[in-house]
């Protein structure tokens, strides 16, 4: 039986001043983890999630995408990058673009050493049935990046065939690096799940994370944790009007 002497000092009864101090001794401790919040917390606060940009910091290097003064007939392109060189530790790595709008453009993709001049392949992409993120598999083009060169990647929308100057262009800089280079820094996560999604952001690999996760969201478009890490991210590198389609797009999902 408990008992429910009176405080002599505030006259309320002792159970209660027993909870009270338990209360605020729980609230003020620090959770468990808290430097370090497992995936499962960071795809229901996505907040805690930051992307690191790699120490090898080169600025102004997206492109792209909206073009003004078409009152909103055409689609806006936005490559899915930071705005500096992005890393990857693969040798095929997946490219992430945005589309707001279907087109029945041409739609042509160019990957280019920036040591040169001549692009390095240049080819149309099969035309999006459908808005939203669009993948480029270097793998399945048959193209693969060279350790510490950096190459500028596009995809521009044609809308006049007779004038490429009226092209919608978004594009970003990849740099790949070499394996044994990386892991003396830090430790990428081949593998592709919410973890490994966390792990390379925070690594500084932006498109094995970002390839990672629109691959998870693909399989499973509804997941709504997911879709709002996405979209934290893509604010986290300035990207909101795409981080809010993707917000939008939730509710539509559903």
């Amino acid at each position: 039986m408990i008992s429910m002497e009176q405080n002599p000092l505030t006259g309320r009864p002792l159970l209660s001043a027993m909870l009270m101090m338990i209360v605020t001794v729980a609230l003020a401790a620090p959770s468990a983890g808290a430097d370090s919040p497992p995936a499962e917390a960071l795809t229901s606060e996505p907040s805690f999630l930051l992307y690191t940009p790699p120490k090898k910091f080169t600025p102004r290097a997206r492109i792209g995408g909206q073009l003004r003064g078409t009152d909103g007939a055409d689609p806006e392109v936005q490559a899915i990058v930071p705005d500096h060189v992005g890393f990857t530790v693969k040798q095929t790595p997946t490219l992430t673009w945005f589309l707001s709008k279907p087109t029945t453009d041409k739609v042509t993709f160019t990957l280019t050493n920036t040591e040169s001049i001549k692009p390095v392949y240049e080819a149309p992409l099969p035309v999006p049935t459908k808005a939203g993120f669009q993948s480029i598999d270097l793998k399945a083009l048959g193209l693969t990046l060279e350790p510490d060169i950096q190459y500028r990647w596009h995809v521009s929308v044609e809308r006049d065939p007779d004038s490429h100057s009226k092209d919608i262009v978004a594009g970003g800089i990849i740099e790949r690096c070499e394996f044994s280079a990386c892991v003396a820094e830090v430790q990428p996560n081949l593998s592709c799940s919410q973890q490994s999604v966390v792990d390379n952001m925070r690594g500084g690999f932006w498109y094995d994370a970002m390839g990672c996760l629109c691959q998870l969201i693909d399989a499973n478009p509804t997941d709504g944790p997911l879709r709002r890490l996405r979209a934290q991210l893509l604010k986290q590198v300035g990207l909101h009007g795409v981080a809010e389609w993707d917000l939008r797009s939730i509710e539509a999902s559903r």
